[in-house]
């Protein structure tokens, strides 16, 4: 990077702080410490909640992972992680949210307590930190440092980038709360969707020698095969990272736990002033997902047909590509646009995950007397050691061949039984505590064993590219056997009238519960695209 990049960097970087403290400061401030801090007041509206949303989903471990998944596959199979988000979203918006909402709960788990008892939330609270910091926290600095130091060609140790990183998404989330990341996020996803779209652009400009449209063309007519959305294997014969059988299996219930149960999801919508609120800017978001792919995969597919471009791993496709394609004055507007991304996904999963350890851990068991200045206290000391251990993991990912997949095949360990005790637990009432334990348990050990020990020579229609059992149906089985396990346990042990009667006891809402009047009709418009989309492209890679 040249000094008008660096300068260019830097005041934008500086800008979008500035700009978030004074919107802060005019935003109305609640009562209570705690609701201030980890809830924003439930101040939020919904442009607000769907861009913080969208820019904590959308960072580099999806620029860069993602991009490289359809670089590896050969095909545009990558495209059904936003095409199946985007119906994950409308049930956040129709389903879970008024749940969540009419009792005024501050973290998913909480609902868990409500609907079986304080050791189920505590052990999927436990289970959400375990993510947080061995996974998410650790992949967002790795592939945001990476993307960095490959995009601009910087001549610094990655553990510096990781540091810088990890200290600036601190800072944000642990003195600024709530309101300031979702507000920082917000402005950085306005910048993030122009730069962002602004690469394929680019790309299919350079594809097509200055022509945007003969870039185009290229994609249509040279190996139009690289578009397949729906196949098993690519036009070389190789079985892609989604085949189209798992998109009926576990890719479907990865998508509700992210978007549904995922406190750092979800927290989002659950600070918005009022279901309305809420509704919109989930649905908003919903929407601007099949607007995703033209950022998350097509790099990667016009990538494939640049084979000038200097690429060693997977990994390194989005990061070559924009080197490519943007010119050196842009390079530093570009980087902190970036830099808004990985720190919007980094702060917001630091703040969950102070939200979750001060209210269910500290306050439950360690200070039940806490006022809420000690509770937030507690939560901002809780993110600094959990910012300090995520960039000592961070480094340590470099030998990992697919990002994205790491990401989403750990994460499965906890969220497949944590899946099934939210569907559980809001479309049944008999089904007892003891039921959501064993049921924790044994979809835990089931995953554990498909993912290290894992079947081989299955059916070709269920195998991966090794002929084993390919992780997506892996995640399929392991939920069944634990919702199996926790029917067979409420029809035999099921809960008493008395404790249904407790469970369905609610506190009054805190915000308005007026659902908004138009979120069927734009719901049934956004599942009606995404078929749509698929259709045509379907058509176009024949």
């Amino acid at each position: 990077m040249n000094t008008v990049s660096i300068v260019t960097f830097i005041f934008a970087t500086i800008s979008v702080a500035f700009f978030t403290y004074r919107i802060v400061q005019k935003m109305k401030k609640s009562d209570s410490a705690t609701e201030e801090y980890f809830t924003g007041g439930r101040a939020l509206t919904w442009p607000v909640v769907a861009g913080s949303l969208l820019l904590t989903n959308l960072s580099t471990e999806q620029l860069v992972g993602l991009n490289g998944d359809v670089f590896g596959d050969k095909a545009l199979v990558g495209l059904a992680w936003e095409a199946l988000a985007a119906f994950a979203m409308i049930a956040t918006a129709l389903i879970f949210l008024p749940r969540y909402l009419a009792s005024g709960f501050t973290t998913t788990p909480a609902f868990l307590e409500k609907r079986f008892d304080k050791t189920t939330r505590s052990m999927v609270s436990g289970l959400f930190l375990f993510g947080y910091v061995t996974v998410l926290l650790p992949v967002v600095l790795y592939t945001g440092s990476l993307a960095l130091k490959s995009m601009f060609n910087l001549n610094i140790s990655l553990w510096l980038i990781v540091i810088l990183i990890g200290s600036l998404g601190s800072a944000y989330a642990i003195f600024g709360g709530l309101k300031s990341v979702a507000v920082s996020d917000t402005i950085n996803g306005a910048g993030l969707l122009i730069g962002g779209l602004a690469i394929p652009f680019l790309g299919l400009s350079a594809l097509g020698d200055g022509s945007f449209f003969n870039g185009i063309s290229t994609l249509l007519n040279d190996k139009p095969e690289y578009l397949r959305v729906l196949t098993r294997t690519n036009l070389e014969g190789n079985i892609v990272s989604v085949p189209w059988p798992t998109l009926f299996t576990g890719m479907m219930f990865i998508q509700i736990f992210y978007w549904s149960t995922n406190q750092v999801i979800v927290q989002r919508a659950m600070a918005a002033k009022s279901l309305a609120e809420g509704q919109k800017g989930v649905l908003f978001a919903s929407a601007m997902k099949l607007v995703g792919p033209l950022m998350l995969c097509l790099p990667g597919i016009i990538a494939l047909h640049m084979t000038e471009l200097p690429i060693g791993r997977q990994d390194q496709v989005y990061g070559a590509l924009v080197r490519y394609v943007l010119p050196d004055w842009s390079l530093g507007l570009f980087a902190a646009v970036l830099m808004g991304s990985i720190l919007s996904s980094f702060n917001s999963a630091l703040n969950s995950a102070s939200t979750l350890f001060s209210l269910q851990f500290y306050k439950g068991y360690i200070n039940q007397n806490a006022s809420g200045e000690q509770i937030v206290k507690t939560g901002k000391r809780f993110g600094i050691f959990l910012a300090l251990a995520s960039m000592m993991i961070a480094p340590m990912l470099a030998q990992t061949q697919s990002i994205f997949q790491y990401l989403q095949k750990v994460n499965g360990l906890y969220s497949v039984p944590i899946i099934g005790i939210f569907l559980l637990g809001i479309t049944t009432k008999h089904v007892p505590a003891l039921a959501a334990k064993v049921g924790m348990i044994v979809g835990m050990a089931i995953y554990a064993f498909f993912s290290f020990e894992n079947l081989h020579n299955v059916p070709e229609f269920f195998a991966d590219a090794s002929g084993d059992l390919h992780w997506l149906h892996g995640y399929f089985i392991s939920f069944v056997s634990a919702v199996l396990v926790m029917l067979v346990i409420g029809k035999y042990r099921p809960k008493t009238a008395d404790e249904i009667a407790i469970s369905d006891l609610r506190d009054p809402a805190p915000v308005d519960m007026t659902p908004w009047s138009e979120s069927r009709k734009v719901s049934v418009g956004i599942m009606g695209a995404t078929i749509a989309m698929y259709i045509l492209l379907s058509f176009v890679a024949q």
